[in-house]
């Protein structure tokens, strides 16, 4: 298949990364944050597509405003697509990208400072520097850095799965399960294997998902990473919580 040869050719070159929508990859290559040695263009990849007749299903090449958009797409989610980033972003940016971004800390993004997320072991300046947009709970003193995705949040809170498709097959993951607590591995955001990409989002369904929203505080309403972020979808049931 199609995306069998994408997987196999990525395998097969080290130093390699996936290209989607670009919006985080190709900035992070312009700052040299990342250099990959190759880049696989996978929006030729029959990974699209939004499944609403039985659990919600997500390809993960749909593009974020397509998906806050879609009528079938429970609330937390729409309003956490709809908060992320700006318009132009939202129109090119892909589901699958966004739960994969790194982080936005501005030590990560600065080549000339140390870092233990991008270089392991050369310190966190944020722990003591600059860090009112960083981490509260699930911290280490390795890094204080925040997972920048506003959709990750919704999802979690809806008890989503992501497929995962690797040179070695399929296999799903509960998405709270995927992203890693910094420790002291801080390099390590999550569980995606070497040649690994998301192939789609799943969520169940579930009665209570469209009593769902999602909150987000942040300094400006225009277009800004949270300070802080809830999502909370309500089991009601007798008039009762």
């Amino acid at each position: 298949s199609y995306v069998a040869s994408a997987v196999s050719t990525l395998a097969d070159r080290p130093g390699a990364e996936y290209l989607a929508g670009g919006t985080n990859l190709v900035d992070l290559m312009k700052l040299d944050v990342l250099t990959p040695q190759h880049v696989v263009d996978i929006n030729g990849l029959p990974l699209r597509g939004i499944d609403t007749r039985d659990d919600l299903r997500i390809g993960a090449l749909e593009r974020m405003s397509d998906v806050a958009a879609h009528p079938g797409v429970y609330p937390a989610i729409s309003r956490a697509l709809l908060q992320s980033a700006s318009q132009q972003l939202r129109n090119m940016a892909s589901i699958g990208g966004n739960l994969l971004q790194r982080t936005r800390c501005g030590y990560f993004r600065d080549v000339t400072m140390p870092c233990n997320k991008r270089e392991p072991g050369s310190g966190c300046p944020a722990v003591s520097g600059s860090n009112r947009m960083h981490a509260v709970l699930g911290t280490s003193e390795t890094c204080v850095a925040t997972h920048a995705s506003d959709l990750a949040v919704a999802l979690v809170a809806l008890d989503a799965e992501i497929r995962l498709v690797g040179d070695s097959g399929e296999r799903t993951a509960k998405l709270a399960d995927f992203y890693r607590l910094p420790g002291e591995t801080p390099e390590v955001d999550n569980d995606l294997r070497p040649g690994e990409l998301i192939a789609e989002v799943v969520v169940p369904r579930l009665d209570w998902a469209s009593r769902s929203t999602y909150v987000k505080v942040r300094d400006r309403q225009s277009y800004e990473f949270a300070l802080c972020s809830a999502a909370v979808a309500l089991d009601v049931r007798d008039s009762h919580v």
